[in-house]
């Protein structure tokens, strides 16, 4: 019997589908009269022990039992998957070869091979990678399984993903707590990828805090030629003393003056001086990737990343795009071929048909691209025609911006001349920069989508000539105030964690990390944005993410190993060297417990600054907190179990009267 184990229910109901007429029992799906089984997890179904669970005397956070390192890493099967796993598990025993039908990333391949593994099963496994679940893509699939070990890097890069996180958030989250507790704040909890995502937005806050705008200006001219206007700017001579380090014009009085004269000049004669002019050419813009969809319906519609991932996911099972979680923007080549029978629904959507009545079936984009894949491909729409008015308004736009993307890679490319134009007027001298496009090309399909500020900025100059003479026309000031950066919002939050070496303290790294894919994955990146709000870390005021003070308390006094992003987008890049199989599980293991040795040297000897309103201990001198008992508030010292020190709440102050006093003196203190 073969057996197919399924990351989840609504792939193994495609699988079955791809194979025939099956027969649904409780927990798996009978096939060709019990000869193939498919059977299910609902993602992990298996999770890591907490450290109490290797250990009793865990259950109590003390630093000298730090750091907590597995011998024998060990994990338990989910409470609410209890019962999947039994059916699992016996399906495995009856099995002569399994296969994995994990996501094609590699959490799935390690959500399955992890239970694999746990049951100790021996039995031959192969792979299958799903990346639609139309039936024509599943039965091509199950056409081309392969054995599973060629996908070993994917899962050794899972699991060190999933042992990094717990060694770190674990024992540092353990150890900073134990020394905030000491003088008076809540616990610290920290993450591999967390922590330095939160402290982003901390900084970026911190910067706006400390911005001092600069107000500046500049002379606008406009000429005019046979052709038409040719808007320029007054390049200012450097011996103009009210400029500033960066060029700008501080005082408003010289470009009145300037102005003044300028306008005395109405009507006559310039000349065009220089024309510079550069053929430019626009390649089709590529497939999205998960996190390219996420930042630009960030931008276009206000969409959460994680709206779009839930989004992408509903679309996906319902069979009308591809796999989701991808972080490829290529697609593989033998996949051309569908590409008419894809437009062919695709002419029936709104605003669609004349779209793609003018594709070009023979344009071949650089998006197709064999090398460029791995386990998935970019997302784009299926060969499964859309229900489009059966679908709700935020399945649509995505639908839709997918579509677009798609069949952009039938259109030509998009080209332009950049203009640069100099002109001498008054013995002085105007620039003026723009472009003439030549070809539309594919952005014919997005001229009904809002453009960008950068894209609506650009002039676009009339044609020009050396030696040209040219008429001044008018003149005005422009008045501009620098701007601090701007806040993130959830879409530029994961766009940063996307592009994190563009945020690395070290400069040295930029150029080494470029190629890195972020910190966290496709798949989680909007997961960890979400678990930052829901432990108060990061709110949403308005649009845009402010960190509160546990944010704020947490980058003030951890190491800047886990607050600025480089150790960590240096660790997925290890990762993605496991995966690629160029290092080897253990090299990456071994790399985390050096580290996490060092940065517990840092815990245990940092000092912390006591926070406003810190009531310590009569009895040892340690910080009391205020916790929440069976019967309301009560203060208890931090030093616990060493001291023993409580005290009632009275108005969120300790009281220590001796009439509610109870203290224990500690065992170290001298009677």
């Amino acid at each position: 019997m073969k057996l197919f184990i399924a990351e989840k229910p609504s792939l193994a109901q495609a699988i079955a589908a791809g194979i025939g007429v099956g027969k649904k029992f409780d927990g798996y799906i009978s096939l060709n009269g019990g000869k193939e089984i498919v059977t299910w997890c609902y993602g992990h179904i298996l999770a890591q022990l907490n450290p109490d669970e290797y250990a009793e005397k865990y259950r109590s956070w003390r630093m000298e039992d730090l750091p907590i390192i597995p011998s024998l890493w060990k994990l338990k099967v989910k409470p609410d998957a209890a019962k999947q796993f039994r059916i699992v598990r016996e399906l495995i025993s009856k099995a002569t070869t399994i296969v994995n039908a994990g996501d094609p990333d590699r959490e799935g391949q390690l959500l399955v091979d992890e239970v694999l593994d746990y049951v100790g099963n021996k039995k031959p496994v192969q792979r299958i990678l799903l990346n639609a679940l139309d039936e024509k893509s599943v039965k091509q699939s199950l056409k081309d399984l392969r054995d599973n070990h060629e996908f070993e890097g994917m899962k050794n890069a899972a699991l060190g993903r999933s042992r990094a996180d717990w060694l770190i958030g674990m024992n540092l989250s353990r150890a900073y707590t134990i020394r905030a507790r000491q003088v008076g704040y809540e616990s610290v909890s920290v993450g591999r990828v967390m922590t330095p995502t939160m402290a982003l937005v901390v900084r970026r806050e911190e910067e706006i805090a400390k911005f001092k705008p600069v107000t500046h200006y500049a002379v606008k001219a406009i000429f005019r030629n046979n052709f038409g206007e040719i808007p320029t700017t007054w390049q200012m001579s450097d011996n103009i003393l009210s400029l500033d380090s960066e060029g700008r014009l501080l005082d408003k009085k010289v470009a009145e003056d300037f102005l003044v004269r300028l306008n005395a000049l109405v009507g006559r004669q310039g000349k065009i001086i220089r024309v510079e002019e550069k053929k430019k050419t626009e390649n089709q813009r590529l497939p999205y990737s998960l996190s390219t969809l996420q930042i630009e319906a960030g931008k276009r519609y206000g969409y959460s990343p994680q709206t779009v991932l839930d989004t992408m996911q509903m679309l996906y099972e319902k069979k009308l795009t591809t796999y989701p979680r991808s972080d490829c923007e290529y697609l593989p080549e033998n996949q051309f071929a569908d590409s008419k029978e894809i437009l062919g629904h695709l002419k029936e959507l709104p605003n669609f048909s004349e779209l793609v009545k003018n594709a070009d079936m023979s344009i071949h984009s650089k998006a197709w691209n064999d090398k460029k894949i791995s386990a998935h491909h970019a997302i784009i729409p299926t060969r499964i025609k859309a229900d489009f008015e059966k679908l709700n308004a935020v399945e649509q736009n995505l639908y839709v911006m997918v579509s677009q993307a798609y069949l952009a890679q039938f259109y030509p490319e998009h080209e332009y001349k950049a203009t640069t134009v100099i002109i001498s007027f008054a013995d002085e001298k105007f620039i003026g920069k723009g472009k003439l496009v030549t070809k539309v090309g594919w952005k014919a399909i997005y001229k009904n989508v809002a453009k960008s500020e950068s894209e609506e900025a650009e002039s676009i100059l009339s044609p020009v000539r050396e030696n040209e003479s040219v008429k001044y026309v008018s003149g005005k000031i422009a008045e501009k105030t620098t701007k601090p950066p701007a806040r993130f919002t959830p879409s530029t939050l994961l766009q940063a964690m996307k592009e994190i070496y563009r945020y690395v303290k070290d400069d040295a790294l930029k150029a080494e990390l470029k190629e890195c894919s972020g910190i966290g994955t496709e798949a989680t990146r909007a997961g960890i944005i979400e678990k930052l709000q829901d432990n108060g870390f990061l709110e949403l005021a308005g649009k845009f993410f402010a960190p509160t003070e546990k944010a704020r308390m947490a980058v003030k006094i951890l190491p800047d190993e886990m607050i600025y992003p480089d150790t960590t987008a240096l660790w997925e890049k290890e990762l993605e060297e496991v995966a690629a199989g160029k290092e080897s599980f253990e090299q990456f293991y071994q790399s985390q417990l050096s580290g996490l040795s060092t940065l517990l040297d840092k815990a245990k000897t940092v000092r912390i600054t006591p926070s406003a309103g810190t009531v310590l201990c009569p009895n040892c001198g340690k910080a009391m907190i205020r916790r929440k008992g069976k019967n309301g508030f009560f203060w208890g010292c931090s030093n616990y179990p060493e001291c023993k020190t409580t005290a009632r709440d009275d108005k969120g102050k300790p009281d220590f009267t001796a009439s509610t006093r109870k203290i224990s003196r500690p065992h170290f203190v001298k009677q």
